[in-house]
């Protein structure tokens, strides 16, 4: 599924942005309409994210994942068509973004809440860092297949995605039936959403980590920019824009491999704050850049630094949340992690449009470090955190959940 995903995601936007620039568009104006397909693409799952949640903790977690790849297979098979016709236009992949967004946005609580029910608690940090492995070399490989299978036809890009989606439907549906959480039978819908956002506000950890990477990640996403930078910055074409998006996904792997080898056990919080800030300055190189070797030695930092406050947030969610919330609680993040990526790419494309996107990243470079600075001040426990293992409250509190909980 992410093969497929990433290798469409990225030539949508250089779909965009070269039918911008065709159209007569300034290198300003054509970073506004990636905005825009960021934000169409993060809409959706801002607006359907409590609905979302709620689903993976009252539906079959495997039925909702597979109708969402089913959905995604869709929205290869309309881009083939259109692309293999030669009659694409910015219409159709803002529509194709939208309905992306809404697929998305089911898929993450749904699969994210689905992993901590296969394997046992003590061994969720490597099964995390494992699955994490498998998502990004598919962030990896799926972004050079589609640079590379677009420079041979356009066309070919959403025909092997289709086909690759094809295969995940396949191995969801291999996996075995899990047990699913008993939600309070005592609530109404509406009641049991406002419960999982609730948990969230009042757990200082949970709600601390998943802020840190919104905001960090909002400010500072350089992945919107990358057609800009590959075309008129760098000028390295199509081959280039592949080469550029998989620098940090191969960061992101080596640091995710590590981890399921040897998990991180001590000083996880200020590590995780010490990770962003990281990000955040090899952000504000990338964006002074103007040889490729040394942006894609910033994008592999910036990937792997990614990766581990990615690593230490997601252990600390699932081992800080009780299962009959996991869903809820998952959807909440899955939103933030939205509208850091989503998001964050409108917000990016937007600030290129007002001051230029060498700027534009520099600024946010500087917003993720100042980020830091202020969660660590705002939540204390993020610099007192030296393991994963979940509070004593928190464990009395599943040894006394009613059974099934």
């Amino acid at each position: 599924m992410t093969l497929g995903q990433y290798a469409m995601i990225l030539i949508i936007g250089w779909q965009v942005y070269n039918l911008s620039r065709e159209a007569g568009m300034s290198i300003a104006e054509a970073s506004g309409q990636l905005a825009l397909i960021g934000l169409l693409q993060f809409l959706p799952l801002f607006v359907l994210t409590p609905f979302t949640g709620l689903a993976a903790d009252r539906f079959d977690r495997r039925s909702i994942g597979s109708l969402t790849i089913v959905l995604q297979f869709s929205c290869a098979g309309v881009l083939w068509w259109f692309t293999a016709a030669e009659t694409m236009t910015l219409p159709v992949l803002y529509a194709v973004a939208v309905v992306l967004g809404i697929a998305r946005g089911f898929a993450g609580p749904a699969l994210s809440a689905l992993a901590p029910n296969l394997v046992p608690k003590s061994l969720l940090p490597t099964a995390i860092a494992l699955s994490t492995v498998g998502w990004q070399v598919g962030s990896i490989l799926g972004a050079a297949m589609g640079g590379y299978l677009y420079s041979i036809t356009p066309s070919l890009t959403y025909s092997v995605s289709a086909g690759l989606f094809a295969v995940g439907f396949i191995a969801l549906s291999l996996v075995g039936k899990v047990p699913q959480p008993a939600l309070r039978k005592d609530q109404r819908p509406i009641g049991q959403i406002v419960d999982g956002m609730r948990y969230v506000g009042r757990n200082k950890m949970v709600l601390g980590a998943i802020t840190l990477d919104l905001f960090a990640v909002f400010l500072a996403g350089a992945n919107a920019l990358l057609p800009v930078f590959a075309r008129d910055i760098l000028q390295v074409g199509s081959t280039g824009l592949a080469q550029l998006a998989m620098a940090p996904g191969i960061g992101a792997s080596l640091i995710a491999a590590y981890f399921s080898f040897r998990p991180l056990r001590t000083n996880v919080g200020p590590k995780m704050l010490g990770a962003v800030f990281v990000f955040g300055l090899a952000t504000i190189v990338f964006a002074f850049s103007k040889i490729m070797l040394l942006s894609l030695a910033m994008l592999f930092i910036i990937g792997a630094a990614d990766m581990f406050s990615v690593y230490v947030r997601q252990s600390l969610i699932q081992l800080h949340t009780p299962d009959e919330k996991r869903g809820r609680v998952s959807s909440v993040s899955m939103m933030t992690i939205s509208a850091s990526n989503e998001g964050g790419d409108a917000f990016s494309g937007a600030l290129a449009f007002a001051i230029g996107p060498v700027a534009a990243l520099v600024a946010g470079g500087v917003g993720a470090i100042v980020t830091v600075l202020m969660w660590s001040r705002i939540f204390p426990v993020l610099r007192t955190t030296k393991t994963f293992d979940p509070p004593p409250d928190l464990l009395e509190e599943r040894q006394t959940s009613p059974k099934g909980a």
